[in-house]
């Protein structure tokens, strides 16, 4: 039976760790981040828009400098809306496309995206991962992942809902930090996907 399976979290909570290990059991893995990254080039029509309400958000080739625009986009609530109801229609069309050829071949897809809940995507998955972890840890890992300093940092952290809003839409909740054991906090979730 094929199981279409969101994962999400916030900024640093380690969806990725979750994504790797789910890759490892036969998942096909769609990242959010390199979806949102190739629509800009495959919907060039997105670049004005963003331009428009981000102000000049562009290498001098012409490309998004991501930096950039996450530092406009997450400087406030309603920056961060902005963003999302630019970006997730198009983002949405792209992971239903790589979804369903993904599907031919697979029988579990995990899209790791950190708004699948805002973008509305979460409606139309299987089941929804939830991973977590303190803000300390969190920010730790931001700030190794992305060489950025603690003040950026901070401005996508707070940008992000409380937990409240993730953990009442999970249908698994995944403690990701020690002393958790990612294999035991996972181990109802692989029954249930892979049949073990």
């Amino acid at each position: 039976m094929k199981k279409l399976v969101g994962l999400t979290g916030k900024t640093g909570a380690g969806k990725s760790t979750i994504s790797a290990y789910l890759a490892e059991k036969g998942a096909y893995i769609i990242d959010g981040d390199i979806v949102a990254r190739n629509v800009l080039v495959t919907e060039p029509s997105l670049i004005p828009e963003l331009k428009k309400a981000f102000g000049e958000i562009r290498n001098t080739d012409g490309t998004i400098d991501r930096k950039k625009l996450a530092s406009a986009a997450f400087s406030s609530e309603e920056n961060t809306r902005m963003l999302n109801s630019i970006m997730h229609p198009a983002i949405n069309k792209a992971i239903h496309r790589e979804a369903d050829v993904a599907f031919e071949t697979h029988n579990v897809v995990v899209v790791d995206a950190a708004a699948i809940i805002e973008s509305g995507f979460a409606d139309e998955c299987d089941l929804l991962l939830v991973a977590t972890a303190p803000v300390e840890i969190r920010k730790e890992r931001i700030l190794k992942r992305d060489s950025i300093s603690e003040a950026d940092a901070d401005i996508r952290i707070k940008a992000q809902k409380d937990d409240e809003f993730y953990n009442s839409r999970a249908d698994y909740v995944i403690k990701n930090y020690a002393p958790f054991v990612l294999s035991e906090e996972l181990s109802v979730i692989e029954k249930e996907l892979f049949d073990f």
